[in-house]
């Protein structure tokens, strides 16, 4: 009777919980939604702004290049002689002239030396004088018998020494003025002094630096090029210039380019020449664009080919759906003033699009991000200005065929 119970009492457990299991489970599956009452992910709704269309033109493959303004024509002061500087002409960012005096130095030893050698050259000329009479002398004397033939060849020799010491002290007293007017430095090109590297009071050695002087009429920048570059880049070729630091564009020229690519990187030195610009300086930093090919073909901007995956690819929009293409690129190229596209302007860079897309194919703009594929979408119901100065709703249509946006006709005024 009691074991009666036990079962009876182990059974009466085992339904009830397996009532409240079936309870419990019964319930959660009340509370999952059914298929079809599922929520569907809203429409993405964009802008005209959200979209580009790859549009047919011209393009120009361009190439960056990069480097440091500098003068065509600069020129550096230097002491000839050594000594003490007496003064300057000149000071930083004065204009100078080719052969204006800038520099002069102390000339006290120097003209001692001068008057020194000046001295020598009379004593040597008097000599001379002597040894011509001596030789005259003895000429006489030999012609009567009075000396031998020996005797007139040692009065020769001595007239010729006289000579050569007389030629040598002349030529003392010329090393002695050029010295002396090598303490007065000019200017060996025009221009506007840059740098001023000494002082007066300051004594300075050979070929001490003393000023610097630049010559703006002629700039360039030297820029490093990869070689396969350089096949189309040729002088004469224009370039537009933008300077850090500065407004506005540049213009210029490829001058020439280096025959010796640099060691190690095979670059190749490119020389740009700059028109000249008041603002210019030496030592500038510019950034230069020229246009090495032009051709046909499919743009778009570049900030639409989006290059998170292994292959370039858009976010096309096609059927009402956002499907992702895979594209091949080509050039890139920068538009000045291309043609507006859906209330876009397509300016600035641009890639064109070899493979995966056609003319008119829309993909959302590179602004937008994180849209999965198969995400459906449509234009953004926007108010539009009418004529009248009221705001009227425009219709669109979504699909293959693009955005049309109609607006309601403008109420007739008053």
């Amino acid at each position: 009777m009691k074991r009666l119970l036990r079962w009876f009492i182990v059974v009466a457990v085992i339904v009830a919980v397996s009532g409240a299991v079936w309870r419990l489970v019964n319930e959660r599956r009340q509370a999952q939604p059914t298929p079809a009452t599922a929520v569907l992910p809203q429409a993405l709704e964009l802008t005209p702004a959200d979209i580009v269309t790859a549009t047919k033109g011209m393009g120009t493959r361009t190439l960056e290049i990069s480097g440091t303004v500098k003068a065509v024509d600069t020129a550096l002061v230097k002491a000839r002689v050594a000594g003490e500087i007496v003064r300057i002409h000149a000071r930083e960012g004065e204009a100078v002239k080719a052969g204006e005096r800038l520099v002069e130095q102390d000339t006290t030893e120097l003209d001692l030396r001068l008057r020194q050698a000046e001295q020598q050259v009379a004593a040597s000329r008097a000599q001379l004088e002597i040894a011509q009479r001596a030789l005259a002398n003895n000429r006489a004397l030999v012609t009567q018998g009075f000396i031998s033939a020996t005797a007139l060849e040692s009065s020769i020799s001595n007239e010729a020494a006289a000579q050569a010491n007389l030629l040598v002290a002349q030529a003392a007293v010329d090393i002695a003025r050029k010295a002396r007017a090598d303490a007065t430095l000019l200017a060996p090109i025009s221009g506007i002094v840059s740098q001023r590297l000494a002082q007066p009071g300051e004594r300075v050695s050979v070929d001490a630096r003393i000023l610097e002087i630049v010559n703006l009429s002629r700039l360039e920048v030297e820029a490093a090029v990869p070689a396969e570059d350089t096949v189309a880049l040729k002088p004469g070729r224009s370039v537009r210039f933008t300077v850090e630091g500065l407004e506005g564009d540049f213009s210029g020229r490829v001058a020439r380019l280096n025959p010796t690519a640099q060691a190690g990187s095979r670059a190749v030195s490119v020389y740009l020449s700059m028109d000249a610009h008041p603002q210019l300086r030496q030592g500038l930093f510019a950034r230069g664009t020229v246009a090495l090919e032009q051709r046909q073909g499919l743009w778009l901007p570049a900030s639409a080919v989006r290059l998170d995956r292994a292959l370039p690819y858009v976010l096309a929009l096609e059927g009402g759906k956002v499907s992702a293409r895979t594209v091949r690129t080509g050039l890139r190229s920068r538009a000045d003033n291309a043609a507006a596209q859906t209330g876009q302007e397509l300016a600035g860079e641009r890639v064109e699009i070899l493979e995966g897309l056609t003319e008119g194919a829309q993909v959302l703009a590179g602004s937008i991000s994180g849209v999965p594929e198969g995400r459906a979408w449509k234009v953004a119901n926007l108010p539009q200005s009418t004529g009248a100065g009221r705001v009227a709703p425009a219709s669109v249509t979504t699909g293959v065929s693009g955005v049309t946006a109609t607006p309601a006709p403008a109420a007739a005024s008053r």
